[in-house]
């Protein structure tokens, strides 16, 4: 059995994933800053084997640990899902953002998928194989400034990742990024969580390119 470990995980997407891929005979690796809501996700998930992980994105030890107690418990970690809110100070205007914003958000955006990574790929190249899934707002893909922290951040998210892509693609290890132009919204024929879990099912399975969107940017 191999686990999925949902970094940044909650009651919408990373519930819909957890279940989705739950689904799929996966164990589940829930990682969250807060243990009280991790126990209520996880008793929520009824008929998965999920378990939480207590870890801030920004604390490069307390992820690590945390995605390697995972593997121990549940097994390796197949699929890397790294998808954490972004806080309200990456979300200024860019001539009100600090150097402080914008090193925080280096923090949450590059440094966390990087120490998540290097946390997850050796059980990856063991399998043989495995999937990297960001999942990034428009900015990720266009710069705005209006959140002029996430846009900087987003972007060297993003060259991160497509670097993965091309570098571990040999090696049967796939990475990718979903873009969710908006707010992720219940019902919502193309924001659903859910449909958005199905998304990124794909994504691991199909394989293909590294940047998938949700819906075109306008």
């Amino acid at each position: 059995m191999t686990t999925i470990a949902i970094i940044g995980a909650g009651p919408g997407l990373g519930a819909a994933v957890a279940r989705r891929f739950g689904a799929e005979g996966f164990d589940v690796a829930l990682v969250a800053r807060g243990r009280e809501h991790l126990d209520k996700l996880v008793a929520e998930l009824t008929g998965i084997n999920a378990r939480g992980y207590v870890a801030d994105v920004r604390d490069a030890r307390a992820l690590g640990a945390a995605l390697d107690q995972a593997a121990q418990e549940l097994g390796p970690i197949e699929v890397l899902q790294y998808s954490p809110i972004p806080q309200k100070e990456f979300l200024k205007p860019v001539l009100e953002t600090t150097t402080d914003d914008v090193r925080a958000a280096f923090e949450f955006s590059v440094l966390g998928p990087v120490t998540a990574v290097q946390a997850v790929l050796g059980g990856m190249r063991e399998l043989g194989r495995g999937s990297v899934l960001f999942v990034n707002g428009g900015s990720g893909a266009r710069p705005n400034p209006k959140v002029a922290g996430t846009s900087i951040a987003f972007a060297g998210e993003g060259a991160y990742g497509s670097m993965l892509h091309d570098t571990l693609a040999a090696e049967g290890i796939h990475a990718g990024q979903l873009i969710v132009p908006g707010a992720i919204t219940p019902g919502h024929p193309t924001h659903d969580p859910d449909v958005l879990a199905e998304r990124l099912w794909q994504m691991h399975t199909s394989r293909g390119e590294f940047r998938v969107y949700a819906e075109p940017l306008p």
